[in-house]
């Protein structure tokens, strides 16, 4: 009997333990992909944590996969892929196809949507199977541990931004320059963005400016964030990647005449927005999922065209509980990743 090893949570609370399971057959529109590297990711604790319905333990989290084909299933031979394709899964791991969003062609939004590491195993193992509107194909000049974060937090940021209002030369600000925002910081100034990054504390500067930032606020200074931007000309766009409903309140007054905040930072509170703020410029609040296989598809190209990469701390896959806690605990820099071989 061949065997794939998984890292996975018995029940909520518990620490990752690897595990031996059989090698699963794939079925009809369906792959087997042999993972080559996982990101770990804040919203995998969603799940860990048991905080949304459906949760079934024992648990595999994983949902920035980056592997290749190792089988296909029945009704695939024509839909161009092969055994041996280089293939990422990201937050999007297929839609139902038949509820209201996926029937107007939005599938991001759809309402089954299948997520790995909730909707079926993820990629925090050697393998996983996944339906084939899940696979985005990997560039060549992508390795696999820098492919994987592009699944989740590099189409996150990527199409935040490029379906956003912005143009290229308007202003923009990236709140937040971690796991998402050090990526949001990148593409925002390769789009042609004036960019300004926002985080805690002015030893962060030079860092941001590493990124391709033109301008640094930082948010615990004197002055406001609201007036920073303000001082800038008010910024067209604010994508907000912090996990923090008081810090991505708190730029709602810098944006600019028919601004608009894109949140995708994950925070349970409520934002402290007035409708004051909003009606007297024409300002718009909106939340950004995070996109579809080709929209990563999209992502990593445009990475590899620009020469943009995620900032990785890669570890073995049997390191997972230790790379877990590091990422819970904000230490990580930015991006921890699981390889495996």
């Amino acid at each position: 009997m061949s065997t794939y090893r998984a890292a996975q949570v018995a029940a909520v609370g518990r620490p990752f333990e690897m595990v031996r399971r059989e090698v699963p057959q794939p079925g009809p529109r369906h792959v087997r992909v042999a993972v080559d590297a996982c990101g770990v990711c804040h919203s995998d604790s969603v799940f860990v944590d048991a905080q949304v319905p459906g949760v079934r333990f024992p648990l595999v989290p994983g949902h920035e996969i980056a592997g290749h084909i190792e089988e296909l299933g029945e009704d695939m031979q024509d839909r161009g892929w092969q055994v041996g394709d280089r293939v990422a899964v990201g937050w999007f791991g297929g839609s139902c196809g038949h509820c209201t969003p996926c029937r107007q062609g939005d599938f991001i939004v759809c309402q089954n949507l299948k997520v790995p590491g909730w909707a079926y195993d993820g990629g925090f193992a050697e393998s996983v199977i996944a339906p084939a509107d899940a696979l985005a194909r990997i560039p060549d000049a992508l390795a696999a541990p820098d492919a994987a974060p592009l699944a989740c937090a590099g189409v996150t940021t990527f199409n935040g931004l490029r379906r956003s209002s912005a143009r290229p030369g308007d202003l923009v600000a990236i709140l937040g320059i971690g796991g998402l925002g050090h990526l949001g910081v990148k593409y925002a100034a390769a789009m042609g963005f004036e960019t300004v990054a926002i985080a805690r504390g002015a030893d962060k500067a030079d860092f941001a400016k590493q990124l391709g930032a033109h301008h640094y606020i930082d948010s615990t200074a004197d002055t406001s964030v609201a007036d920073a931007l303000q001082s800038l000309g008010g910024a067209k766009v604010v994508l907000a990647t912090a996990a923090n409903s008081d810090a991505i309140t708190a730029t709602v007054d810098g944006l600019s005449h028919r601004g608009e905040l894109v949140a995708v930072g994950v925070d349970m509170e409520p934002l402290g927005i007035s409708p004051v703020q909003l009606l007297m410029s024409g300002r718009i609040v909106r939340g950004h999922p995070s996109g579809t296989a080709q929209d990563v598809q999209d992502t990593m190209a445009f990475s590899a065209l620009h020469g943009i990469r995620p900032m990785i701390e890669p570890v073995p896959l049997d390191q997972a509980d230790e790379a877990y806690r590091k990422m819970m605990s904000g230490a990580a820099r930015f991006r921890m990743v699981l390889t495996n071989g």
